[in-house]
């Protein structure tokens, strides 16, 4: 299986036009990035599924009211593929990370390394991988949510779309709200090429306002997939608690 990744990886992620990335993400808290993975190295992720001992857990989202369908958790020994994938987006994301939070007036806690936040996360009792694999059928969604899974959050995270809309799946769009200061709600979807990433908010973003900067709280989650079965790979540069 997928168990060393192409030595491109990472220079594929770096390939991308992150000037205007970063621009996409400070007008809209999301942007969609350059093709990642190639349509075989989706596959053989999407194949990972079904390997049991790869995953510390397993979400049944009816269960728990998170919508339909189910994902699952990998284990901090992450497929290389993915472990590339982290590790190239992190150093990328950092600086707007960084500059969010100085226009918010928040503290930056996060080193210039992936690994030394890790181990803050982990010091501060967040411990668990979360790196997900989803999977939808006919008729499930996910509700519209934010991951947060304690004190020590990364403001961005991303999301690579495994199968090919419109002819694996209908429907199951990604879709974003976001909670405007003084204003009504504001929503986006978008749909997800083969082995293309989304860039987006995990909590709130800085919203230019007559006052400066405001919080702009925004959420996630998934259309109704109307037919087929699609696949997506979660990265968070947090772990869980």
């Amino acid at each position: 299986m997928i168990e060393t990744a192409r030595p491109d990886v990472r220079d594929r992620v770096a390939a991308g036009d992150w000037g205007a990335l970063t621009d996409e993400l400070d007008a809209h808290g999301h942007a969609l990035t350059q093709q990642l993975l190639t349509p075989d190295e989706c596959r053989e992720i999407i194949a990972l599924y079904d390997e049991e001992e790869r995953f510390r857990t397993t979400i049944d989202m009816a269960r728990y009211r998170f919508g339909s369908g189910q994902y699952r958790y990998f284990t901090h020994e992450l497929p290389d593929a993915v472990a590339e994938l982290r590790a190239a987006f992190y150093p990328l994301l950092l600086p707007v990370a960084r500059a969010w939070a100085e226009k918010l007036g928040k503290p930056a806690p996060w080193p210039d390394s992936l690994e030394k936040w890790l181990a803050r996360c982990h010091e501060a009792g967040q411990d668990r991988s979360a790196q997900i694999l989803l999977r939808y059928g006919p008729g499930d969604w996910n509700a519209l949510h934010r991951d947060v899974f304690g004190d020590m959050i990364f403001p961005l995270q991303v999301v690579v779309g495994l199968d090919v809309p419109g002819v694996d799946y209908s429907g199951g769009e990604f879709l974003m709200t976001e909670q405007r200061p003084r204003a009504q709600t504001r929503g986006s979807a978008t749909v997800l090429p083969q082995g293309h990433g989304l860039v987006f908010t995990t909590r709130d973003r800085p919203v230019a306002s007559k006052r400066g900067w405001s919080t702009g709280p925004m959420r996630h989650g998934v259309s109704t997939v109307r037919s087929g079965r699609r696949h997506t790979l979660g990265l968070v540069f947090h772990d869980a608690a």
